[in-house]
């Protein structure tokens, strides 16, 4: 959180010439990441639980492309888009959950085929970019939510903020799955999970099903950020989406997950997506620099943050030896 706020005050400071101070550029952080976000929740809960997901990535791609298909080549309502959207992230849960916790296949192995599962079906079902021209989705996708805050223009003007429906919806799964994560049962396992899977077997508790659960909650919340980010793109191509598996495990590490389990929230997974969020508009605003100075900056922060989790877990051995 204290990063986050050093690099956003940093940008309003250093741009403020260029607009980065207005309270749009803000909310444009969560109208951009909307489906990140929503995407992080689930890449957090598997990791808390000692596992993770490449496939998400994928499956945004897969969902874009399914909606996109459905509602232009099918005919098909907005609302039949959404269903189909969701039944794609939970069925992938539910076979790649399977054979994480039932059969005892390592989690990359499995995920990583359902990313190149999920990357070859969408290919399939067009090679070509389709465009969304459904006026439901498009109404969807357009409808804006003024703020009472906002800037005025050189004709002194009142132009309010505003955010899109993906934003409130993103925010509500944020509540929701840490709601989840602290008063429930099935919260409090995935952490005894995490934290050491044999006590939480001599615990009584059921390993199998509960990670089970993880994953397949974890689907839904792939379709669910696909479709957000389906609502921003408009669009469904083969290419969309590539590399945001990364950005959501590295969004989750750097909102302080631990990637050998047992630690993590998803309060932090949204902050480290907004730095994410802030990196990018800061190398955008400035002009001059390559996109890939995004990539180059978010690994640095990964590995600081990965470095730093070894030595507080080394400090806390230390302490708890003595």
């Amino acid at each position: 959180m204290v990063l986050f706020a050093v690099m956003y005050i940093a940008g309003m400071i250093i741009f403020n010439d260029k607009g980065f101070a207005k309270p749009q550029m803000f909310m444009n952080l969560f109208i951009s990441n909307a489906g990140l976000i929503v995407i992080g929740c689930g890449m957090t809960l598997v990791m808390i639980t000692g596992g993770i997901d490449i496939s998400v990535g994928s499956v945004t791609a897969l969902v874009c492309m399914s909606a996109a298909y459905a509602m232009e080549n099918k005919g098909m309502s907005a609302v039949a888009a959404v269903a189909i959207s969701l039944l794609i992230g939970i069925l992938f849960g539910i076979v790649q959950g399977y054979l994480v916790t039932y059969l005892e296949i390592q989690p990359f192995i499995v995920t990583l085929a359902g990313m190149f599962f999920g990357r070859g079906l969408t290919a399939v079902i067009s090679t070509d970019m389709i465009a969304i021209q459904n006026k439901t989705f498009l109404k969807w996708a357009n409808y804006r939510i003024n703020l009472p805050f906002g800037t005025y223009n050189r004709r002194g003007v009142f132009i309010p903020a505003y955010i899109y429906p993906t934003v409130i919806i993103a925010l509500a799964v944020v509540i929701l799955i840490t709601l989840m994560l602290k008063f429930t049962k099935f919260g409090r396992s995935l952490y005894a999970i995490g934290g050491n899977q044999q006590s939480a077997v001599m615990m009584g508790l059921d390993v199998k099903k509960t990670k089970m659960k993880a994953y397949v909650l974890d689907g839904f919340l792939a379709g669910l950020g696909g479709f957000l980010f389906c609502l921003n793109s408009c669009a469904g191509f083969v290419e969309q989406a590539k590399g945001l598996e990364m950005d959501a495990i590295a969004s989750a590490v750097i909102g302080g997950t631990l990637l050998s389990g047992g630690v993590g929230t998803v309060v932090g997974t949204l902050f480290g997506v907004l730095i994410n969020g802030t990196i990018s508009s800061l190398i955008t605003t400035q002009g001059t620099l390559s996109s890939w100075w995004v990539r180059i900056t978010l690994s640095a922060l990964l590995c600081f943050f990965i470095v730093l989790q070894a030595v507080i877990a080394a400090v806390k051995r230390k302490k708890k030896k003595k």
